[in-house]
């Protein structure tokens, strides 16, 4: 595992565990020292459940052992203890008695957890074989809904401004539509945090029946859209203890999004170069200049 928060990717996985599995998660994340303490049999006592659930509980997480937790948790505690950013000392709750300087540093320590772990993890083959694809196709969808829609037409936009020809769709009738015009000389990008939004899976899995490349920007590599995707690219998030969704998603995907636009850029360095040569100039052409005060 690279060097990012295991306690994190619990975060990260919790909401897709159930019953006895997410017990034991939420008694991890409410102390991850003792938990350093604890032997799988105390923590399935503590828990209410057994040792072998905690062993099912660290490979469903991705672990490959509850040793591999351990571990994992003591690393985490000492590069906590020499990091600047205090994620240690905040930890993830928020109550609604909370003043604003703590909100601020709850989420932006998820935030940045978030895009580090991103970081960490990046496949960098996966990206090398998603950016050349794109580069050479002959068209390029983008699929998202709801949050993630507004992240399809962001793509849309960086991929459109160096020349690609790229639609970013966010309604499931013209996404389908658009997926079955689809080639194997194109490409077809689907977003979802959770990876199992129908309304992007369907156009998604209809676009590689089709023949085109799919290139998946998801945080579950377990997901259905996953599974359909010939090419994965997995972002991270952190969840906090107040109802305000997933922190981080948006940001760690963006990443992802912007390294597949550089190197998109990079493997298109002509076409990408005449484009923006073409285009520099509209934003400057429509700035309204500020009146001085007389």
């Amino acid at each position: 595992m690279p060097p990012t928060d295991v306690t994190t990717l619990i975060r990260t996985e919790l909401p897709r565990l159930a019953g006895s599995l997410r017990k034991v998660g939420e008694l991890i994340l409410e102390d991850p020292a003792a938990v350093t303490h604890c032997s799988a049999a105390e923590l399935g006592r503590r828990t209410g459940t057994s040792q072998a659930t905690v062993t099912r509980f660290c490979r469903a997480v991705g672990l490959d052992s509850y040793q591999h937790l351990l571990i994992e948790l003591a690393q985490e505690r000492g590069r906590g203890e020499v990091s600047d950013w205090g994620t240690a000392e905040i930890g993830p709750d928020i109550s609604p008695d909370d003043d604003l300087e703590r909100v601020v540093q709850v989420v932006g320590s998820a935030d940045l957890r978030a895009v580090q772990q991103t970081i960490d993890r990046i496949d960098l083959d996966a990206v090398e074989r998603a950016a050349t694809a794109a580069a050479r196709a002959r068209r390029i969808d983008v699929y998202g809904i709801g949050g993630s829609g507004a992240v399809a037409q962001e793509t849309e936009t960086r991929l459109f401004r160096i020349g690609c020809a790229v639609r970013g769709w966010t309604e499931v009738h013209a996404a389908t539509t658009s997926a079955a015009l689809l080639t194997p000389a194109d490409v077809a990008i689907g977003i979802s945090h959770s990876g199992s939004t129908r309304e992007t899976i369907e156009p998604f899995e209809l676009a590689k029946e089709r023949g085109a490349t799919t290139i998946a920007l998801t945080s579950d590599p377990r997901s259905a859209l996953a599974r359909t995707a010939d090419i994965r690219l997995i972002s991270s998030s952190s969840a906090t203890s107040f109802p305000t969704g997933i922190i981080g998603a948006r940001h760690s995907v963006l990443v992802l999004i912007d390294c597949l636009y550089v190197r998109i850029a990079q493997l298109s360095y002509q076409r990408a170069s005449a484009s923006l040569a073409l285009t520099d100039h509209i934003a400057g052409e429509h700035t309204v200049k500020s009146r001085r005060g007389r």
